[in-house]
């Protein structure tokens, strides 16, 4: 079985693009405090695709706080100069917005879930139609 979870801080902007071939994918990088060395934090690569991608590109900035359940992948590749070069990152298959940086909100109080954020893009698409 291959699960991550995670709950952290976004360090920075999420970054958005679009494949050659149309498909979103937005990568972000979060910082994991340890459990019982609060002082010290692990980083990791989170990368989602096609809608949870434009959602997580519109919706989400530095600093805001996240929980991301995903599969961890290695991926390798031959750099220009001729080394082999890996990245390991989480692709994710949830995320759930959880307190703007600063706040100390909790998931009940005002945070958005994706169920939360999808329902508010559809009331934006009627009030356009």
């Amino acid at each position: 079985m291959n699960q991550v979870i995670l709950v952290g801080r976004l360090t920075k902007a999420p970054e958005h693009r679009t494949t050659q071939s149309g498909t979103s994918v937005t990568t972000m990088q979060l910082a994991v405090s340890r459990r019982f060395d609060r002082g010290k934090a692990d980083f990791f690569t989170v990368v989602a695709w096609r809608q949870q991608a434009d959602n997580c590109a519109k919706y989400l900035e530095k600093g805001q706080q996240v929980a991301v359940i995903g599969e961890l992948q290695t991926r390798s590749w031959e750099a220009n100069d001729g080394s082999k070069r890996y990245a390991t990152e989480v692709q994710a298959q949830e995320i759930e917005f959880l307190a703007k940086a600063g706040a100390t909100r909790t998931q009940s109080s005002g945070a958005h879930s994706f169920a939360e954020v999808a329902q508010m893009q559809e009331a934006e698409l009627d009030d356009d139609l």
